[in-house]
């Protein structure tokens, strides 16, 4: 099964497990070099690849933003770059950081998010409309800090640039973007063409902390065996987190940044899709 194939058969259908497998494979392929970039999308199809870079000086709390865009005759992909996780813990429990205005003047989102996006965001821009000549369907995908940026840049064009709309947005431990008025408009804009993946005890989307931020929908929760569930209850979470957490006897802390693993994310949905 290629890529290009499988995303093209589910594009307009809502949730697709295999669409979230390939868009959780360009995330991982976005920490790569150019090369491999260019070399792993051209195999899929996607015979035009274009990179968004930036980097930031002191005090500015990430060294660059970095993301990528592949298109093929029926679909675009911009994958975004994460970071480590004890990197994007440091700044995002930062309490000091202030809020930057959400897209569309729509509520709020973090700071660190708002500058990380806008370095590369008219670049990005111009680039979907320069390679959708053929009515693409139009994909944003991210691990970490790049899953905020996705959901972010699909918020972007739904409230400011309608016609670059995305058509899906899937992301894999996505810490918290936003506040409630901004989801709201989000999961509004977004309702059956937004997933956000998190794996067990990932201790990404636990930040920022809540209640200032808050996530947008829709969840899929990947156990701590590996099934991934369409919903996951309060008690049934935290029974299944503190069972995610004793994997490990010797180093049971360990279980959130273990947990925020791409590699895991991939592993764990292609176990579900057989």
């Amino acid at each position: 099964m290629s890529a290009p194939s499988a995303i093209d058969h589910h594009a307009r259908s809502g949730y697709s497990l295999p669409v979230a497998y390939w868009l959780a494979q360009a995330s991982d392929a976005a920490y790569k070099d150019e090369a491999t970039i260019e070399a792993q999308m051209g195999a899929w199809g996607f015979d035009q690849v274009r990179h968004h870079h930036t980097r930031f000086t002191p005090p500015f709390p990430l060294e660059d933003t970095q993301a990528f865009t592949a298109a093929s005759d029926h679909m675009i992909v911009t994958a975004f770059r994460g970071t480590e996780p004890e990197q994007i813990r440091d700044w995002l429990s930062d309490a000091n950081t202030p809020p930057w205005p959400g897209p569309g003047k729509t509520g709020y989102i973090h700071y660190g998010f708002g500058e990380a996006l806008e370095s590369v965001f008219p670049g990005l821009k111009e680039t979907l409309a320069e390679l959708r000549t053929n009515g693409q369907t139009v994909w944003f995908t991210g691990h970490s800090l790049g899953g905020a940026l996705a959901m972010l840049a699909g918020a972007r064009l739904y409230l400011e640039d309608p016609r670059l709309q995305a058509d899906g947005v899937y992301t894999f431990g996505q810490p918290r973007t936003c506040d409630r008025t901004l989801a709201a408009a989000y999961n509004k804009g977004f309702k059956n063409r937004t997933y956000r993946f998190v794996n067990n005890n990932d201790i990404v989307p636990q930040l920022p902390p809540e209640p200032v931020y808050t996530h947008v929908d829709a969840l899929r929760y990947i156990d701590s065996g590996g099934k991934v569930h369409e919903s996951m209850g309060l008690l049934g979470g935290l029974t299944d987190r503190a069972k995610g957490m004793t994997a490990d006897p010797f180093a049971p802390a360990s279980a959130g940044v273990r947990d925020h693993s791409i590699k895991r994310y991939i592993a764990a949905i292609e176990e579900n899709l057989s």
